[in-house]
């Protein structure tokens, strides 16, 4: 039991840390936060939504300036100021927009936006288990090797996740008479749009695909949905 006890307590500890970060994230964003109002916008969203037979699509925008659009853990969609400025700007047309919140109501549906903070918590606590053992194999560095160990894994979660919500926005749009054209014309926009630079290192160390490869595998999706129904 003693020897169990280590792991016990680190699963415990990322227990804590998720439902104090689910509990800070809904915080923040309830504070900073207002439901988009923009006409263009919202008869985008009522095509979308009648696509998807609910009744109507709600989008928040928080107040920050990175541009960047997520799922919350209650299932909220937002799109931060900064994003939603490039769009007023001229930088970032509707429907450009619209392929994001297709995308994180993917996260949403798929259910990726609960699973990454559980995956978080779990993550948080192979990384201290994982520590205590390497620590006694070599001593000093344990914890750093269980670190990027753990990095390496999150990484990997991830760019599946972004796949699969990739496809489900792509699937969305055609649904809803959009068409995947401003989803592939935004992933080339983006590292513009938000100083990053994704060429500058390898593509399994990061949470998103390449560019190349996300619009690689919506054309392949597009592809596969032509020929199946005729196959059937």
């Amino acid at each position: 039991m003693i020897k169990l006890t280590p792991i016990l307590l680190a699963v415990l500890y990322g227990l804590l840390v998720y439902r104090f970060s689910a509990w800070r994230t809904a915080r923040e964003l309830d504070s900073r936060s207002t439901e988009l109002a923009d006409p263009r916008l919202r008869t985008i969203l009522a095509r979308m939504a009648k696509a998807l037979d609910i009744e109507r699509i709600r989008v928040h925008i928080y107040e920050i300036d990175p541009v960047n659009g997520l799922a919350a853990p209650d299932g909220r969609i937002f799109l931060t100021r900064g994003f939603y400025r490039k769009y007023q700007n001229g930088e970032v047309s509707a429907n450009e927009l619209a392929s994001v919140i297709a995308h994180e109501l993917g996260h949403v549906a798929l259910g990726h936006s609960r699973r990454r903070m559980i995956d978080f918590s779990g993550q948080n606590a192979l990384r201290a288990a994982l520590g205590m053992v390497i620590a006694r194999i070599i001593p000093g560095i344990g914890f750093v090797i269980a670190n990027a160990l753990t990095s390496l894994l999150s990484a990997r979660l991830s760019r599946a996740d972004e796949y699969e919500a990739d496809a489900y926005a792509s699937a969305l749009l055609v649904k809803s008479g959009i068409g995947t054209g401003p989803q592939k014309s935004l992933f080339r926009k983006l590292e513009a749009l938000t100083g990053a630079r994704a060429g500058a290192a390898p593509a399994w160390l990061l949470s998103h695909p390449k560019t190349d490869e996300r619009v690689a595998a919506i054309e392949a999706n597009e592809r596969r949905w032509q020929v199946e129904p005729h196959s059937s």
